[in-house]
C-alpha cells in the first residue's frame, strides 16, 4: 500500500502537479494551542528541487501556517486525488515563511503568479516523502477555480491590504506573530 521515498519522484512530481487543491497542516509546540489544516488551490504551488516545495500564500482570514511556522516550522502537505487513480502524498518536513523584504523572495517571487494578495512564500523542505493507497477517498468532478478570493483583493489598494493584515494576520488564533508590520 504505502511507500516512502527519498526525493519527489517522476510520478510524485506528475501527481502533485495534476492536483487542482493540496491541504497544509502545522501547530503550535503548546499542547493546548490550535492545529491548523488549510487547503490552497489556484496554481499557486511550485516544486522547487527533488526535496522541496513553496507556494504563494495569499492574504486571507488567518495567519496559522505562518506563525506556526516562525515558532517551530512543523509542517506537512497533503495532496490526494479526487480524481483517476487512487493515491494520496504527504510531504512532511520543516517549513518557513518568506516576506517581502526577506533576502529570498526576490528570487522565488517571480516563480509565482502576480497577485495583488501575495502576503508570503511558504516553502517545505521535505524530511520525509510518502503515498498511500487513498481508497476512501471520493471522486470529484473539478469544475473552476472561485475567483472569489483574487476579485475581492484585487479591488483593494496597497493600503486596504497592510490594514487588514495588521488588524486580522499579525497574530495567530493562539496569539503567536503573524505578518510582519508593515515597516519591516
Amino acid at each position: 500500500m504505502g511507500k516512502n521515498y527519498d526525493t519527489i519522484t517522476t510520478p510524485i512530481r506528475e501527481f502533485i502537479e495534476h492536483q487542482k487543491m493540496f491541504f497544509v497542516a502545522t501547530a503550535p509546540l503548546a499542547g493546548d494551542g490550535l492545529v491548523n489544516v488549510s487547503p490552497k488551490g489556484y496554481d499557486t504551488l511550485r516544486i522547487l528541487n527533488e526535496t522541496t516545495v513553496a507556494y504563494l500564500d495569499l492574504t486571507g482570514s488567518g495567519v496559522e501556517t505562518m506563525a506556526h511556522l516562525k515558532e517551530n516550522g512543523r509542517m506537512v502537505m497533503m495532496f490526494c486525488a479526487f480524481d483517476g487513480r487512487p493515491n494520496i502524498v504527504r510531504l512532511q518536513g520543516t517549513g518557513d515563511a518568506i516576506e517581502e523584504g526577506d533576502p529570498e523572495w526576490e528570487e522565488l517571487r517571480p516563480l509565482f503568479p502576480d497577485l495583488k494578495s501575495a502576503r508570503a512564500i511558504i516553502r517545505l523542505r521535505a524530511h520525509r516523502i510518502s503515498d498511500s493507497c487513498g481508497f476512501s477517498v471520493p471522486t470529484f468532478e473539478y469544475v473552476d477555480d472561485r475567483d472569489t478570493l483574487l476579485r475581492y483583493w484585487d479591488k483593494a489598494s496597497a493600503n486596504d491590504i497592510r490594514a487588514y493584515r495588521e488588524k486580522k494576520n499579525s497574530k495567530s488564533l493562539d496569539g503567536l506573530p503573524g505578518v510582519k508590520p508593515a515597516d519591516g
